[in-house]
């Protein structure tokens, strides 16, 4: 079996990550053809094939090097480097089980099925809201939509989703090494400002009155079976992994319908296909191109040795657009039969989204009330994208909204 490290590579720089607009498809999907795996110059390798990438997830020999990437960047201490330390996305083996199970029920399938008539709520609230047929879509839905529906789920006031979907989108940043590098002040005061929050107003909150997230956490620090560090980490995980991915996701999703009127079209007339449309909205654009793994043990690569101690980045953009499990899986259409293979948008092993559902929800909820609303979709200018070596998400979407007659 031959090593990774011995194979005659193609070399990508940081560059073909940090690409905006979607040039990172551009740069990686005919890359992808022809191999499995290229070289990251100075950094790892970036598998994208789908069996590479499907194997580096599921591999019990990795972990998420978050942690590790900040330090390597010189921040070893303070807020930001306090919160990646407790995040879920930092822990492994028994202490991550442990923890997901801990938040499990308040994002969970059934979770997720009950807060609907709360999600159509907000939305109801905030599509009333849109009084002009032009619209900045991310500042007036996308963002704080999913910043509500995180506030009822950690049992906070609903006034305070402004704030927490700020927090959400600078703590999430220290996640993404470019923005890091540019943008770590900003990161470590949204950190500290949400863990004085949630110290001062959250959890001063008497454990009866309680609601959601909270509901289940206090008694457990009340009784001493949770540590509050720990617990304040748990309800920033859940912040940071369900704002910021649900709003880029939504907002990718209301770019692809405004660029495939005739795809709309197909939602306005049956919404039976909404569901499909999700899924499809999902493996077309992932709003998580690049996902990290740092080998903890030799690991056997789809037929490829990886030493112990290199860094894998998943292409889960190339995965999700692999010719030979899906039938021209560049063409974003909602009536395609993907088969049973499933997308990498939410991961796969044990670091498999746990609020998977959730966002499948709020997505085919806000999908059904736009539709409800709205004929036709159009761009009415050109949207501004993010970098997608975080979250890939919009920062701003101008859009305009015919209403249906």
């Amino acid at each position: 079996m031959p090593r990774i490290d011995t194979l005659d590579l193609p070399v990508v720089g940081l560059d073909a990550l940090d690409g905006r607009a979607g040039s990172h498809h551009e740069v990686l999907d005919p890359l992808a053809r022809d191999h499995p795996v290229v070289r990251i110059e100075g950094l790892g390798y970036l598998l994208l094939a789908r069996r590479a990438v499907d194997a580096a997830l599921r591999a019990r020999d990795t972990s998420m090097p978050a942690l590790a990437l900040l330090e390597l960047q010189g921040v070893t201490e303070g807020p930001v480097h306090h919160y990646l330390a407790g995040n879920l996305l930092s822990l492994s083996g028994e202490e991550h089980r442990a923890q997901r199970r801990r938040v499990s029920g308040a994002l969970g399938p059934a979770r997720a099925q009950a807060l609907r008539p709360t999600m159509r709520r907000h939305l109801e609230d905030l599509l009333e809201a849109v009084t002009s047929p032009e619209v900045e879509f991310v500042s007036a839905v996308a963002k704080p939509y999913p910043a509500r529906m995180i506030a009822e789920i950690v049992g906070a006031p609903v006034s305070d989703a402004g704030r927490l979907g700020e927090w959400a989108y600078w703590i999430q940043a220290a996640l993404d090494p470019l923005q890091l590098a540019v943008h770590l002040d900003e990161i470590q005061t949204a950190a500290a400002s949400f863990d004085v929050y949630v110290r001062e107003e959250l959890f001063t909150i008497e454990p009866s009155a309680a609601t959601g997230l909270l509901a289940d956490l206090l008694p457990e620090v009340a009784a001493g079976d949770l540590d509050a560090a720990d617990a304040a980490s748990l309800i920033s995980s859940v912040l940071v992994g369900g704002v910021d991915t649900t709003q880029a996701q939504l907002a990718h999703a209301v770019r692809l319908f405004a660029t495939h009127p005739g795809q709309w079209e197909l939602l306005v007339d049956d919404p039976a296909w909404i569901p499909a449309a999700v899924a499809e909205v999902l493996r077309f654009e992932p709003i998580t191109p690049f996902t990290a793994r740092l080998t903890t043990a030799e690991l056997d690569l789809d037929g490829i040795a990886v030493p112990q101690g290199t860094l894998l980045i998943a292409c889960t953009a190339t995965a999700n657009r692999d010719p030979g499990t899906y039938d021209r899986p560049e063409v974003f259409d909602i009536t395609a039969d993907r088969g049973d293979a499933g997308h990498f948008t939410f991961g796969a092993g044990a670091h498999f989204c746990i609020g998977h559902a959730l966002a499948r929800a709020e997505l085919e909820e806000a999908l059904s009330a736009l539709a409800h609303r709205f004929a036709h979709i159009e761009l009415a200018g050109e949207p501004v994208f993010d970098t997608p070596s975080g979250v890939y998400g919009l920062l701003e979407l101008p859009v305009r909204l015919h209403p249906r007659r």
